[in-house]
Parts: C-alpha cells; structure tokens; sequence
C-alpha cells in the first residue's frame, strides 16, 4: 500500500489525490495544509460575491471526504516552525507539493513602499478572512483608488471596492470587512493597464460585471481605446469580445452615480508620489504601441490622485526550505512533475500547480496538470513502495510536536462560521483570526 502526502488542499492539491485514487485502488493519501481550513484560493482567493467559482468547495469537499484521502490541517511544512522537507519525506512513500504562489510581483518603483500601498493579494485576504491578514486600515480617509494591473484579480478587487454593503451582506465575507466597505467614502477608481484594451487579461464575464453594479458608473475615455492599433475582427473571441463591452462604455453619455470606476490604458506607473507621509497619487507615463506588441514610454506624464494604490500584476512562487528553487521562474524545478535536485529526479518529491508550472491557467488548468505529476509517481511507485514508511504518520506527526487539525475540526469551523451568521442575522460569516479557527476546531 502506497502512503502519499500531497501538501497543500486547493485545487492543484485536491486534483492531485483525487487523481491518485482514481488509478491506484489501494493508495492512500493525507492531504496536509498549514491553514485548519481546506480548498486553499478557492476559499481564500475567489472574491465573496462570486457564488458560482466558490460552489467549487463543493467537487474538492468531495475528494477530501473520500475513505482512502485524510485532511490534516494547521500542518506547516518547512520553514521557521515547520516540519523540515526531510522529516516529512520520511513519513512518506512519496511527497507531492501543492503550495501554489503564496506572493505577488512587485512594480519595482520609487514610493511602492508608502502607507496605502498593499498588494492586490493582501486586500483579498482581508476581505477573504485568511488569518494571516490584518485589518490594515485599507479604507482609513481613502476618497479615491487606483487598482494597476487589468486582469481578473484587478476586476475584482476593484469591484468590491465600489460594492455596497446590500449586495455583499448575503455573502460570507467577515463581518469586520462588511462594516469597513459600507463605511467606505471611496467615491472613484482608476484601473490602469499599461498596454491596450487588447492585450487585457481579463475575461469578458468578469468585465460585464463592473457594469451592472448598482449607483456605479463605468467610463472609459474612447481616445485610449483609439490608440490600439489591434483590428477587433482579427482578434480571439475573449479579447474581441472585451473590446466590444469597452466601446460600448465608451459610447455611452456620463449619468450621475455615488461612484465611478474609470478603465485607463497605455498608462505605465512609474512613481507613487506622497503626501503627509502615505501615497497620495500616482505618476503613470504614457504608453504607446511598438507595433510588435509591446509598449513604449512617450515621455507624457499624468498624476492620479489616490490615497489607496494596488497592483495586481500577478502572482509568484515562494522558496520553501528543503526544496531546490529557480528565483526566475518562481518555481520548484521539475521534469513531468518529479522535483529535480542538481538537474536529476529527486526520488518521492514531486509537485503540482503553480509552484510547478508558475502561476498561469485557470482553476481547470490543474487537473491535466496534476494528471501528468501523478503519472509519473506511479511510473515510480514500484521502486518507491519498497521504503519503510509509519503505519500511522499522524503520529509521527505529534511526536514531533505538530497537532493536525483533522476533518472532523473543520467540520467545527463551518459549524461556527453557520452559528455566527445567525447571530448576525446573515448567513455562512467566516472566521477571520487563528485563535477563533483553532478555537472552533477545538485543538489544545
């Protein structure tokens, strides 16, 4: 009997032991995550409002509930007070890493360090409830924002900004988060690309839905969308259609709303100005088609005003201790998913996800992706199955001082998060702070 850890519980890593016991009737796996909370960005990356992508939970509930998977949660792997990569390889006929892109890239410009300037990622984790995140004063005397970046993390982050507190109540969000975005005296904000409406990575359904948010106006300057030199017709569906939804906000007459979101183009940030000791505006240069479809400065410069900056110009894998790591590619370095040390197959260390391909797909995406990673384990697992592994690795686990948080704990923190809605008069509210997560899950 083969004994798999597959770490990490979001999709990549779900998709990775359901695929195992799909095609091997008697292995059997433990899907660690260093959160007492399972699915990973599907719980604590999809935006509260988006119902449809978060039912996901429901597929992935569905693997981690199987007789032969097991969810232990709370387990960190690596790192300062982590389960060192060797100790874990022990337990384990072979190790399956599914720990995603926990950072995002930076613009690397002057002023991206002021008070008011936050990564796209650490905004979704407050309003998501990780609780890592921190209640960080997003909102504090903030009039008008500026979102860089025009991808779907962009799209969202800029409309939970202008999202009322009607439209989110209904949502899981935490409380604390509700109350700071009804509160809210935010009035605009910008979402600035520095290339063209056709090169923009956000999908056309993301996009509509900045449109019908209510007291919201969505403008869009028609010169900005004339600098594209892209012929619509020529172009893939996704970006024709794009271009389609952007016109037509163009073309449309200004009506008067409590706030305004404004789609900027061929603007690239290139200082984030202060005032009082916190952002206060940021300095866009203006871009211009190179003809071989990239963008280059003009020299003209354009000040926004805003006391909140977020850049969401993706994501990007982290170093884990005990791992090889290739700082270009943001990735552990790999051949069809076996984990390469020296440039030759580490035997029983594999990965997954965006810390094997990068940060690139859809949640789709990872289901080939796992399939193939999975593949060649079992091309290997004969040679793997002759190691001498714990019966139990559980309790290898807290005799090395880790205390998992079992199924039956999260099955507690759901339980909770139900009970405090109905305190609140709302439905499922989500716990936001570890102390409350693990208090629930009842671990000592």
């Amino acid at each position: 009997m083969l004994r798999v850890a597959v770490v990490g519980s979001g999709p990549s890593g779900c998709y990775t032991a359901q695929s195992l016991i799909q095609r091997d009737p008697e292995v059997h796996v433990d899907v660690l995550d260093r959160l007492p909370c399972p699915y990973g960005l599907v719980r604590y990356g999809v935006a509260p409002d988006h119902e449809k992508i978060k039912s996901l939970q429901g597929s992935l509930r569905t693997v981690l509930e199987h007789e032969r998977v097991r969810f232990l949660g709370g387990v960190r792997v690596g790192g300062p007070g982590g389960l060192p990569v060797e100790h874990l390889r022990g337990l384990y006929h072979a190790v399956v890493y599914c720990v995603g892109a926990a950072t995002d890239r930076r613009l690397g410009i002057p002023g991206e360090e002021l008070p008011g300037s936050w990564s796209a990622t650490e905004f979704v984790s407050w309003y998501s409830a990780h609780p890592d995140a921190a209640d960080a004063g997003f909102l504090r005397g903030v009039r008008s924002a500026v979102v860089i970046g025009v991808g779907n993390v962009a799209v969202d982050v800029t409309r939970m900004l202008v999202r009322g507190a009607a439209e989110l109540r209904p949502t899981d969000i935490p409380q604390a988060a509700l109350d700071t975005l009804a509160a809210s005296g935010l009035t605009e904000v910008q979402m600035a690309g520095r290339r063209g409406p056709a090169q923009a990575r956000f999908t056309t359904k993301e996009l509509r839905e900045l449109g019908g948010l209510p007291g919201t106006e969505v403008t869009v300057d028609p010169a900005e969308l004339a600098l594209d030199p892209a012929d619509p017709g020529a172009l893939p569906a996704g970006p024709r259609r794009n271009v389609e939804v952007l016109r037509d906000w163009a073309a449309r007459p200004a009506t008067p709303a409590a706030r305004r979101i404004r789609l900027r183009f061929f603007l690239r940030p290139v200082e984030l100005l202060a005032e009082g000791g916190r952002v206060a505006a940021v300095r866009f240069e203006r871009t211009a088609p190179d003809g071989a479809g990239g963008v280059t400065g003009t020299g003209r410069y354009e000040d926004v005003p805003a006391q909140l900056v977020l850049r969401s110009v993706g994501y990007r894998g982290v170093p884990l201790e005990g791992l090889p790591f290739d700082p270009a590619s943001g990735t552990i370095p790999h051949r069809e998913g076996r984990v390469l040390r020296d440039g030759v197959p580490s035997p029983g260390e594999y990965v997954a996800g965006w810390i094997k391909r990068g940060p690139t797909g859809v949640i789709g995406t990872n289901r080939p992706c796992a399939k193939e990673t999975v593949t060649s384990l079992l091309a290997d697992a004969p040679a793997l199955g002759r190691a001498d592994v714990p019966a139990d690795p559980v309790e290898a686990l807290r005799a090395a001082g880790v205390a998992p948080v079992s199924w039956d704990g999260w099955l507690a923190i759901e339980r909770a998060e139900a009970e405090l809605g109905a305190r609140l008069g709302r439905g499922v509210v989500k716990l936001a702070d570890w102390d409350t997560l693990l208090g629930a899950a009842r671990v000592p």
